[in-house]
């Protein structure tokens, strides 16, 4: 069976499982911000150097998409960098048991929602932080059901079960052969919460083509057309670091004129999802974890 993967992205955690058990151990006695320290000095910079294909993407990014200069696309790549070893050191000292500062706009959105009936699909995309959403966004009243990588880290996976034990949370990896599909259809049955990316297309899957910073990008048509066929709420919610160990999270419906057919409502959706995540990266421009061509 072959590999579920980006044709220009595999998508696991850098390093390997010794190094990600060492770094939760020291995570548990160490300040996270001295770690940043250290990524920022030792790590960032030969990563730049040798990682010439990411750092040109992301510096295209800004001096084209965001229409920065040459010194500051430059500057922000750097920042860029930072920010991102930031988001993974940051993974880790959640599973090491380490807190962070967390400010939520709309949440009575999401609460209305969790106590209904009705199942509902909840959009990630890869900017900022998201994993931090489902240890913060208390799933009392109904299960998450967390579509993921299939091909993740064991060490990642592992404590990821880990932390999602206490959260009423379950990961549905993604597999080849598809099997995923039906255990998300049994979950929207269920009326339960479904977390799925909405920015990366993988293999043969269709997407939508949609504007992105004034020029055009494919998003897969799945998350769309699953909630305009099961006619269920969508949402997209964005977890954006905000300080050292602060995060702010937003949670926003992604709307639909549901007197229109599923095709055009899935279309309504895609385009409203594009323009929430471009607000969202004009306000926080330095978190975009997109390292291939995202736009065609």
């Amino acid at each position: 069976m072959g590999e579920l993967k980006h044709d220009k992205w595999v998508g696991t955690t850098y390093g390997n499982d010794f190094m990600h058990n060492w770094l939760i151990k020291g995570l548990k006695v160490i300040d996270v911000r001295l770690l940043y320290a250290f990524t920022y000095l030792f790590v960032v910079p030969p990563t730049l150097l040798i990682n010439s294909r990411s750092r040109n993407i992301i510096y295209r990014y800004f001096r084209e998409r965001l229409g920065f200069g040459r010194l500051k696309s430059a500057w922000m790549t750097i920042r860029n960098h930072w920010d991102f070893s930031e988001v993974v050191i940051d993974r880790f000292a959640m599973y090491a048991g380490k807190e962070f500062k967390i400010d939520i706009d709309n949440f009575e959105l999401f609460k209305r929602l969790s106590q209904g009936e009705k199942g509902f699909i909840q959009l990630s995309s890869h900017i900022g932080n998201y994993e931090l959403a489902g240890y913060s966004l208390p799933a009392k009243d109904k299960r998450l059901n967390a579509l993921v990588f299939g091909g993740e880290k064991e060490s990642v996976m592992a404590n990821r079960n880990k932390m999602f034990e206490g959260h009423n949370i379950r990961m549905i990896p993604m597999s080849p052969d598809m099997s995923h599909i039906f255990e998300i259809d049994a979950a929207l049955t269920q009326g339960e919460i479904l977390s799925m990316p909405a920015d990366r297309v993988f293999g043969s899957q269709k997407s939508f083509d949609v504007k992105i910073l004034g020029k055009t990008a494919h998003i897969p048509q799945g998350p769309f057309l699953l909630g305009a066929t099961r006619g269920v709420p969508v949402l997209f919610t964005t977890v954006m670091k905000s300080g050292a160990v602060k995060y702010h999270i937003t949670i926003r419906e992604v709307t639909r004129d549901e007197s229109k057919s599923v095709r055009e409502q899935a279309r309504e959706m895609a385009e409203h999802f594009a323009s929430l995540l471009e607000d969202t990266l004009l306000q926080y421009p330095t978190q975009w974890y997109n390292y291939f061509e995202f736009w065609s």
